[in-house]
């Protein structure tokens, strides 16, 4: 929670209320590889910031075939927001992929706390409009790069995660077969 506080204060002044409040409303978690935080079809009610490890979220589609949305390492933050902020079943499972340690946060609490610490808004608001620059631009990649350039890409901005990750993960990440994922490393080796 430490890590937090203090990336929270690199950007902006924290009471100590608001950093009791924090504090009062998360729990630090040590999850083991395989743990599922969220499943699909559940309801969810939690937000996961990522001190060390690595999560992964992804969505099953009708034929079983699984899609990674998202992999967070140390300072991302995950969950279904779909689902917390629309009130429904989740439509995501987050997973670890490796040893993990979490910052848990009831999402209602977390939420609550522009209200009762409005200096906490700049950096939920920065948050925000990292997390939508993320996803913009991870759909853009997907419509105008090279699958060979979405894998340059992936291994600039997760560079150890092919150590933790199956091959399954990182291809359905980049949209693209684990056979498609191959030649692009093999292409890649040759070079």
């Amino acid at each position: 929670m430490k890590e937090l506080i203090k990336k929270i204060k690199s950007s902006q002044d924290l009471s100590l209320e608001a950093e009791e409040y924090l504090f009062s409303i998360s729990e630090k978690k040590i999850l083991s590889k395989g743990t599922v935080l969220i499943r699909e079809g559940q309801s969810v009610n939690k937000i996961f910031f990522v001190t060390d490890g690595c999560l992964r979220s992804y969505c099953t589609d009708r034929n079983g075939k699984e899609h990674t949305l998202q992999f967070a390492v140390k300072n991302w933050w995950i969950s279904d927001y779909i689902a917390i902020h629309n009130n429904e079943s989740a439509s995501l499972t987050v997973e670890c992929l490796k040893e993990s340690t979490v910052i848990e946060f009831n999402a209602n609490k977390l939420d609550g706390i522009l209200t009762l610490f409005p200096e906490y808004e700049p950096f939920q608001r920065n948050l925000l409009e990292r997390h939508m620059v993320s996803l913009h631009k991870r759909i853009l990649n997907q419509l105008q790069l090279t699958a060979s350039e979405r894998y340059d890409l992936f291994l600039e901005h997760y560079p150890d995660i092919e150590q933790f990750a199956r091959n399954y993960h990182i291809a359905s990440y980049l949209g693209v077969t684990q056979e498609s994922l191959s030649r692009i490393r093999v292409e890649k080796a040759k070079k």
